[in-house]
């Protein structure tokens, strides 16, 4: 499987456009390769390089397996949006205080689809993929605030 995006290569700079200093809408992706048993497909985007720990920026559940493309700022039907770090459903941009960070976009095909009402964190996600995730694939962009 394969995870990648139009707006920026594999470690490549984060246009300001998908950050927290432009319009702070989700950039566009890609999936490639995804097996034909994936039942649904979980994105979740996060930043290691915080000094409080991991930042987790977005979380998506149950897309369906069958989409190839996430247009930016898009949330396709019938999947739903987790809490990010900032305390809010959906995305929210790179806005890191200082320096460089990195930004991880985990997609995971899964052999069921979760059942949850709401999405409190990035912890219960990964409790509710335990066993589940059949292929998984990965993006790192970079961000500095100027």
């Amino acid at each position: 499987m394969i995870l990648s995006s139009p707006a920026f290569e594999e470690s490549a700079m984060i246009p300001n456009k998908y950050t927290c200093d432009g319009d702070n809408i989700s950039p566009p992706l890609r999936f490639i390769s995804v097996p034909e048993a994936a039942q649904s497909l979980v994105l979740i985007a996060d930043d290691p390089d915080t000094t409080s720990g991991t930042w987790v920026h977005w979380i998506l559940i149950n897309i369906d397996p069958k989409t190839s493309i996430l247009n930016e700022g898009v949330i396709p039907e019938g999947s739903k949006e987790g809490m990010n770090s900032f305390g809010n459903f959906g995305y929210d941009g790179p806005c890191p205080p200082t320096g460089t960070h990195r930004y991880f976009f985990r997609l995971f095909a899964l052999d069921k689809k979760l059942e949850a009402i709401l999405i409190n964190s990035k912890e219960e996600v990964e409790q509710m993929m335990s066993g589940h995730i059949i292929a998984q694939a990965e993006l790192m962009g970079q961000y500095s605030r100027q």
